[in-house]
């Protein structure tokens, strides 16, 4: 049973799995999921591995379901290293190990902590063919994932939802949700054509800008707040200031180059707010 389309045996084999491993898009979900333990400020280190490995099977079901998708379906990519058969092997793999985690976290946390996980999952399963249809799912699918991510982590630590994990969610929803708009309009004309509803192909390309940019808007405003409310260290305001920089600069760039300027603004952001609250734990104020 042939699982690589380019070379035989397991070293082929293991590349072709290793290439749907996509650090870009990958390593997210896994930092929400440690910057949420982080805001516990006591973390439980098997805990913390458990859901991190549980986020990684999840965006690896994405990857692997996308990749099929858009090439033996939509026939939309040019080339997959994986085959049909391979696909689907992976798949199985990736949702045991995800199947597993939660249950791990089900005998060590409590069925909330493996609500809290398991919509990750049943997103990555879904974004393609159905939920990437819609203009909402379709812009909100993986930053709600991210969210979720972020609350999953805590939660696995403290066995409780506080107001700073949901505030931080809130403003990840937002500044990503921002980002992956700009990053759908990339494709605006080949997904009118398939009649693939993103906010770009339903409201057109200019006006998706407008949305785009008022949802990052929001978001920093959003951390405004919560630091005003000393909700937030006052350090998270630098974070702000540093993805506000990047957006002006994304601002007049195409929707490629602005995609990733905003990809990498938003590890700058996550990364300054890790430091603020490494700095000034919120154990106080959670």
């Amino acid at each position: 049973m042939a699982l690589a389309r380019r070379g035989a045996g397991t070293e082929a084999t293991t590349r072709a799995y290793l290439s749907q491993v996509h650090p870009v898009f990958m390593l997210p979900p896994l930092a929400a999921s440690l910057f949420g333990a982080l805001l516990a400020t006591t973390v439980n280190p098997v805990l913390a591995a458990i859901h991190v490995v549980a986020m990684f099977a999840a965006v690896y079901t994405a990857h692997i379901k996308d990749g099929y998708v858009d090439f033996y379906v939509r026939d939309e990519d040019d080339d997959h290293p994986l085959t049909e058969q391979g696909c689907r092997l992976g798949l199985v793999f990736s949702t045991a190990v995800f199947a597993l985690c939660c249950l791990l976290l089900a005998l060590l946390v409590n069925w909330v902590a493996v609500a809290l996980t398991l919509p990750t999952w049943l997103i990555a399963y879904h974004h393609a063919p159905q939920l990437d249809m819609n203009p909402v799912t379709a812009t909100t699918g993986y930053p709600l994932g991210i969210a979720l991510s972020l609350l999953g982590g805590f939660y696995v630590q403290t066995t409780t939802i506080a107001a700073v994990p949901l505030g931080f969610a809130l403003v990840f929803l937002l500044l990503l949700s921002g980002i992956k708009v700009i990053d759908d309009a990339q494709d605006y004309d080949y997904d009118r054509s398939i009649e693939k509803r993103t906010v770009a192909v339903t409201v057109g390309p200019h006006r998706a800008y407008t949305v785009a940019y008022g949802l990052m808007a929001i978001a920093l405003l959003v951390v405004t707040g919560f630091v005003i409310g000393q909700q937030f260290p006052p350090t998270a305001l630098l974070a702000a200031l540093a993805f506000a920089v990047v957006a002006i600069i994304a601002v007049r760039a195409p929707p490629d180059l602005a995609t990733m300027l905003l990809i990498r603004g938003s590890y700058v952001f996550l990364a300054v707010l890790v430091a603020a609250v490494w700095f000034e734990p919120l154990a106080g104020l959670i």
